[in-house]
């Protein structure tokens, strides 16, 4: 199972504004580093640029990725230069009443789309974490049952 993550934020004033101009120089190097971070299997890229990151309408910056696991994320987001970065989001993003990150269990090999991603979202929005919907807070482990079972002979294999 591999973990998918999206995030978005509200940017205080347009890309191309003075207010957001450290924040989007600092976006091709961290989508760089996310590129070659271990663990990093899949981003969304927006447009035409390999390092380019996704803006919806004319203020939603949209992150989405997938990764081998909830520590390839982990050190990803808080072991590299990602974290200053990070720490200095209230400089660039409207602070965020209702949950703005998400994530959940993909198979191997299953890139999710932008739809599932939102609908992931505003189900963590209404219901709370769970294992269809969660946080590095309020984390949930991969599902056992199903690796377990794709592992395991059928009922009728075994009874012979």
């Amino acid at each position: 199972m591999h973990l998918a993550e999206l995030n978005i934020a509200h940017m205080r004033a347009p890309k191309e504004s003075a207010v957001m101009a450290e924040f989007v120089a600092a976006l091709a190097p961290l989508n760089a580093l996310a590129d070659e971070a271990p663990g990093f299997v899949w981003r969304l890229k927006g447009g035409e640029e390999p390092d380019a990151t996704v803006i919806h309408g004319d203020d939603v910056l949209i992150n989405f990725s997938v990764w081998e696991s909830r520590d390839t994320l982990w050190n990803y987001v808080y072991r590299t230069a990602h974290l200053p970065v990070m720490q200095r989001r209230r400089e660039w993003f409207h602070r965020m009443a209702t949950p703005y990150v998400v994530m959940w269990w993909i198979e191997e090999g299953v890139i999710p789309t932008l739809e599932e991603g939102m609908a992931r979202l505003e189900r963590l929005r209404a219901e709370g974490p769970g294992p269809q919907a969660f946080t590095f807070k309020n984390f949930y482990e991969p599902p056992v049952a199903a690796s377990a079972a794709a592992s395991r002979p059928a009922a009728a294999e075994v009874r012979k």
